[in-house]
């Protein structure tokens, strides 16, 4: 017999909310290159990782405006180059992971993120990969996420 459904004994649905996905990203999955992860995770990750740059940026220049580190004429403000890149090194491993795992949900192998690193190509490639509908079936990466409909079963 065939269930349909979530069994009694899985324990609560995880929430599927914009912001669970992206703190999944950057703690649950923060090095998980093994899954699989919709578009709506994936654009999910990105809307917020821009709001947290953007945040990371105002609380940059606020703490340079206090120590008079914005005077014109003057070198790059320390404060936030420093935060920026540390966020950004920071935030890496999850976009390699969330890559990867999309790249799973499409079919594809998840070396194909190396693609990512070539200049121009790799902007491009990354878009693609996020554009693409996710498979409806399970794959040898895993089942299909939740949310996401799953096609009829074929009669071939």
């Amino acid at each position: 017999a065939q269930h349909f459904g979530r069994a009694a004994d899985a324990g609560p649905a995880q929430s599927t909310g914009l912001w669970d996905y992206f703190w999944r990203a950057v703690t649950r999955n923060y090095f998980n290159f093994a899954d699989r992860a919709r578009r709506k995770e994936f654009w999910a990750f990105c809307l917020f990782w821009t709001i947290s740059v953007i945040a990371v940026v105002a609380i940059g220049l606020a703490a340079d405006a206090a120590i008079g580190d914005l005077e014109p004429g003057q070198e790059m403000p320390a404060m936030t180059v420093g935060l920026c890149g540390l966020f950004i090194l920071a935030s890496i491993p999850p976009w390699i992971g969330l890559i990867v795992r999309r790249l799973h949900d499409i079919g594809l192998t998840g070396w194909l993120a190396i693609l990512c690193f070539i200049p121009t190509i790799g902007g491009l490639a990354t878009l693609v990969f996020a554009l693409i509908p996710t498979q409806t079936r399970e794959n040898q990466w895993g089942p299909v996420p939740q949310g996401v409909k799953r096609s009829a079963p074929s009669c071939v």
